[in-house]
């Protein structure tokens, strides 16, 4: 079966609440939701349009941090992936942990932190759609990290804020939510006619990626 996403940003409903259980960590107080609710979770279907759950969710994991986001995957198997992401904001890291460490062990769900690592596929952002296969990049080395530049069809100065997204998106797609926000130095990103004959695919960074970081 192939595998979709359902990401939810950050700036999903959203209202400031009295916090949890007086003496509860937020983190328990969020599992004791999930757990309350999870037939209506484990049974979502975004096309039928059941936007209450994913107001309700996203409100009971921004108790925890406002940054917090979260993914499912579909049902495979009689099982459901959830994701729990700090949409790419690193200071929201030390929360994800936290939150995965105080999962419980539900028969039904895979429980996953920060966005993993997938094929790179075609994109749509901001009323741009940009296909996997024309972009390409090109790493150098800096220090323990790596800088990277993202060569996009298309780019303009003009649009810079959206094909800015649209590379990050790409970036977590090949490299994974972790790896782009620790290991990734400068990030630049330019139009495909600056692309070097060195350039590469985004099919090879994940290969090229690895072992630069293993040398380091």
């Amino acid at each position: 079966m192939t595998k979709f996403l359902l990401a939810i940003s950050a700036t999903a409903l959203f209202v400031a609440s009295g916090g949890c259980t007086r003496g509860t960590p937020p983190e328990q107080a969020f599992w004791k939701w999930f757990e309350r609710n999870e037939p209506a979770l484990f049974d979502f279907d975004l096309e039928k349009s059941q936007d209450g759950i994913l107001d309700e969710l996203a409100f009971e994991i921004h108790k925890v941090d406002s940054n917090l986001t979260f993914e499912f995957g579909p049902k495979e198997d009689g099982r459901r992936e959830f994701t729990i992401s700090a949409d790419g904001i690193r200071k929201a890291f030390p929360k994800v942990e936290k939150l995965y460490a105080a999962a419980p062990s539900l028969p039904r769900w895979h429980f996953v932190k920060f966005r993993q690592r997938r094929k790179p596929s075609d994109l749509s952002y901001g009323g741009v759609t940009v296909r996997a296969e024309a972009v390409s990049v090109l790493t150098e080395p800096d220090g323990q990290k790596l800088d990277i530049t993202v060569f996009i069809p298309g780019y303009s100065e003009a649009s810079k804020d959206t094909y800015d997204a649209i590379a990050f998106l790409f970036l977590d797609q090949a490299l994974g939510e972790y790896d782009v926000e620790m290991h990734l130095g400068e990030v630049s990103i330019k139009a495909i006619s600056q692309a070097p004959p060195k350039a590469y695919s985004f099919a090879a960074l994940p290969k090229v990626f690895d072992a630069s970081i293993a040398r380091r």
